[in-house]
């Protein structure tokens, strides 16, 4: 047993309130909680979605507490302060372990810090308040491995690094409902990113969707509709357009459903390979460190060098791209269409 382990532990906080790849990288370290207290309820700390997706579905997660937008925690740093009742509320609940897995901790730290837990733990930066049991918070780092040291320090451990999420009755309903029967051998092309910089041209995935030579379905969300549109209008095959027509569990249930996905690096690829799909994802050299799948046997990278930005020259930084102004132009276009091809086709033998 780890001299970590703390005793008498029946009630964790775990806080992790922003995206959909967020909350898969850090469900190992989760789990890995799950298993060294298993007595323990294990409370997210998250967002509305978090809620709806998690809610009957088998995982670490016992329930999900949403939080409201506040500040550098659940929504953007603009000040907006958590509602004095929420933490009364926090409190009554007498958490034994408030974790962070959240971030570096400048705005995090302080509301982990009021939750009145036994003990807290996660990240922190060097202008972050400390907590009982932290670690650093160092940009370049894989997102699963930092929050697994994060749940280290309470003792728990695993040898389960890739994220896994159980695809319910209810997700294969949906998808039924919505796209009736799904062709054998589909493949998933997603085209979008929400930082347009990670976004591999458009005409490039219609071509490798095209010459893959199977059924295809486009996927996005409603403000990628344009994107998605173009990318099957530049097909010379016939190819399925998906644009916010599935919840996140009807999602989890067509890419569970598809031999394969091509996708940038984003949520959705990280909850394909959560399914189980095997997926080839298109990554900037820097994000790769922190957000690139950690296995290769059913998952495979290919990597953009860029290091400057293509229309001004503004190097990246020790935190990632530099912010110059030039946010529609994409750091990941050198990487080829017979790369992700090759791939590709040895996933799919």
């Amino acid at each position: 047993m780890s001299a970590l382990l703390v005793e008498g532990v029946e009630r964790i906080a775990v806080l992790r309130a922003n995206a959909l790849g967020d909350l898969l990288l850090a469900l190992p370290a989760i789990g890995a909680l799950r298993r060294a207290y298993p007595a323990a309820k294990i409370t997210l700390l998250g967002r509305e979605w978090h809620a709806k997706f998690l809610r009957g579905r088998p995982g670490p997660v016992d329930e999900v507490v949403p939080l409201p937008p506040i500040s550098g925690v659940s929504s953007p740093a603009d000040g907006t302060a958590a509602p004095e009742e929420l933490y009364e509320d926090l409190r009554e609940r007498r958490f034994d372990l408030a974790v962070q897995m959240h971030g570096g901790g400048r705005n995090s730290n302080p509301f982990i810090r009021r939750l009145g837990a036994r003990l807290t733990a996660g990240l922190r930066t060097p202008d972050a308040e400390p907590l009982d049991r932290w670690v650093p918070y160092v940009h370049y780092q894989h997102e699963t491995l930092r929050y697994l040291e994060v749940a280290g320090l309470l003792g728990a451990a695993t040898s389960e690094i890739e994220p896994t999420v159980e695809v319910v009755r209810e997700d294969w309903a949906e998808l039924n409902r919505t796209l009736g029967k799904v062709p054998r051998g589909l493949v998933a092309i997603h085209p979008g990113a929400r930082d347009r910089r990670r976004r591999w041209p458009p005409e490039r995935f219609a071509e490798v969707a095209d010459r893959l030579g199977r059924p295809v379905v486009v996927t996005g969300v409603e403000e990628e509709r344009e994107l998605v549109e173009k990318v099957v209008a530049q097909m010379q095959a016939p190819a399925r357009a998906v644009i916010g027509e599935l919840s996140l569990g009807g999602l989890t249930a067509l890419y569970a459903a598809c031999d394969l996905l091509v996708s940038n690096d984003t949520g959705p690829r990280h909850l394909a390979a959560a399914t189980g799909t095997p997926t080839v994802g298109v990554y900037w050299c820097g994000n790769m460190i922190n957000w690139g799948p950690l296995s290769r046997g059913h998952h495979r990278p290919l990597i953009s060098w860029t290091s400057r930005c293509p229309v001004c020259g503004a190097g990246a930084t020790k935190d990632g791209m530099r912010e110059c102004g030039h946010r529609d132009v994409s750091w990941v276009a050198d990487v080829g269409v017979d790369d992700v091809l090759e791939q590709a086709w040895d996933l799919l033998r």
